[in-house]
C-alpha cells in the first residue's frame, strides 16, 4: 500500500498533547494566529493500515479487560522475529519484560540497581526526561558526562566517561541510542568502548533504543546486545511508539538476557498489565508493517533534507547537522548573538512556532539550542520554516 504522508489529518479534539498545547486546528496551519507545534516526538502522519485493522479487531471484540502480554504467545514471538529479521539479534522469550513506557522501564532499572543518592550517568545533551527519572522519580543524582560538540557532530568524552565510571557510587549509565536530540547513531567501535568501560568499573549499562528504527538510509543502528556476548551488566529498553506513531497506546519492552539481573529487576518492577490495544498493535506492526516503515523513513528523511536546505538558504545563521537517526533537528541559534530568552520569544511568541528549548535536554549548555521534531506533512513544516525565517 502506498501512503500519502502529505495528507493533513485533523488532530484537534483528539486528545493530542502536541496540538492541544498549540490550540486550534492543524488544518488551519496557514493561519498566522495558529501555533504550529514541533515540540513532542510523535508523528502527524497516518499509522500503518494493518495496525488500524488490528485495532478495529480489538474494538469489535467489545471487551477490554485486564490484559497480560504474556498471555499471548505471538507478542513475544513478534519481538523475537523483528529483531532477528532487522538486526540479526537472537532474543529469547524469557528475556522480555513488558512495560507501560520506556521511561517506566528506565525507572525500574534505576530503582532496582541503585540507591537513593547514588549517581546515575547520562551524556547531555540528552532526552530531558532522563533527568526527571533520576532527580524527581527516583531521588538519585545526575552525573553528566557531557558530549563533545564537533561542529554539530557529538562524540563521547572518553576520558571523562572513564573517570566518572570509576566512582563506586556512580552505579548506572543510561545510553540514548540513537541519541535524542543530537541525532547520533553510535558506531560499533563507540558502543564496544562504552560496554568495555562500563564492564571494567561494574557499571550497569541501560540502553534506551526507542528511536532505533528511524534511521537515515546511509546509516545502520546496532542494538547494544549485538555488540557483546557478555550480557551480565546490560539492559535494553525498546518500544514501538516512535517507530509506528503509537505513543498513546503505551507499549514498551525491557530486554534483560542475564537471569540474575532479570530476577532482581522483576522483583523491583513487578508484573505490569498492559492493554489489549497495545498487545494487538505490537503484533501487527512487527509482523505486517515493514513496507510502511520503509515509506515513512523515506518521507521523514525527505523532511529533514528539505528543512536543512531551507535553513541553509533562508536562515544561514542557524547551524544544524543532518541526524543519522531520529526525526529530530538540533538547531543552534548561537550565531545570532541573542539571549536564550530572546530566541524563545522570537520563535514561540512572534513566529508562533512551538519548538523545545535546548535547556530541557542540556540545562547548562543548551540555551542557544532548540529541538524540532519534523515527522509531519511537509506543507506544515514548510509553513513553520517560513515563519522562522521571517522573524530571524
Amino acid at each position: 500500500m502506498k501512503y500519502n504522508f502529505d495528507e493533513i489529518i485533523e488532530r484537534a479534539g483528539t486528545y493530542s498533547v502536541k496540538w492541544e498545547q498549540a490550540g486550534g486546528s492543524c488544518l488551519q496551519y496557514q493561519n498566522p494566529d495558529q501555533k504550529l507545534p514541533f515540540q513532542i516526538a510523535d508523528m502527524d502522519l497516518p499509522c500503518p493500515e494493518p495496525l488500524i485493522q488490528a485495532l478495529h479487531k480489538v474494538v469489535d471484540h467489545r471487551m477490554y479487560g485486564y490484559s497480560f502480554a504474556s498471555a499471548e504467545s505471538r507478542y513475544a514471538q513478534s519481538i523475537i522475529d523483528w529483531y532477528k529479521r532487522r538486526y540479526d539479534l537472537k532474543i529469547n522469550r524469557e528475556w522480555i519484560i513488558c512495560a507501560n513506557g520506556s521511561i517506566e522501564g528506565v525507572n525500574g532499572a534505576i530503582r532496582a540497581f541503585s540507591n537513593v543518592g547514588d549517581g546515575i550517568m547520562i551524556a547531555r545533551p540528552v532526552y530531558g526526561h532522563f533527568t526527571e527519572c533520576i532527580e524527581e522519580d527516583t531521588y538519585r543524582k545526575v552525573i553528566d558526562c557531557h558530549l563533545i560538540n564537533n561542529n554539530g557532530y557529538y562524540t563521547m568524552d572518553w576520558e571523562k566517561f572513564e573517570d566518572l565510571c570509576s566512582v563506586p557510587t556512580n552505579r548506572i549509565f543510561i545510553l540514548c541510542s540513537p541519541a535524542n536530540p543530537v541525532g547520533r547513531v553510535w558506531s560499533k567501535e563507540e558502543l564496544k568502548k562504552i560496554i568495555a568501560i562500563c564492564k571494567k568499573h561494574n557499571v550497569l549499562l541501560v540502553s534506551d533504543e526507542v528511536h532505533c528504527d528511524i534511521i537515515s538510509k546511509d546509516t545502520k543502528h546496532h542494538p547494544i546486545l549485538t555488540m557483546t556476548e557478555d550480557y551480565s551488566n546490560i539492559i535494553l529498553v525498546t518500544a514501538i511508539n516512535k517507530t509506528f506513531n503509537t505513543a498513546g497506546l503505551i507499549c514498551a519492552n525491557v530486554i534483560i538476557p542475564d537471569p540474575c539481573l532479570r530476577g532482581i529487576y522483576k522483583k523491583e518492577f513487578g508484573l505490569k498489565l498492559t492493554t489489549p490495544f497495545s498487545i494487538g498493535a505490537l503484533i501487527s506492526v512487527y509482523n505486517d508493517c515493514d513496507d510502511w516503515l520503509y515509506q515513512v523513513n523515506e518521507y521523514i528523511e525527505g523532511n529533514i533534507d528539505f528543512a536543512i536546505a531551507y535553513l541553509k538558504e533562508h536562515l544561514p545563521g542557524v547551524k544544524v547537522r543532518k541526524p543519522e537517526g531520529t526525526y529530530i533537528l538540533w538547531l543552534d541559534f548561537s550565531e545570532y548573538g541573542l539571549t536564550p530568552e530572546e530566541i524563545h520569544s522570537r520563535i514561540y511568541k512572534t513566529a508562533k512556532v512551538i519548538l523545545q528549548d535546548g535547556t530541557v535536554h542540556d540545562p547548562i549548555g543548551g540555551g542557544q539550542f532548540q529541538r524540532m521534531c519534523v515527522p509531519c506533512p511537509r506543507p506544515i513544516l514548510e509553513e513553520a520554516l517560513m515563519r522562522l525565517a521571517k522573524v530571524f
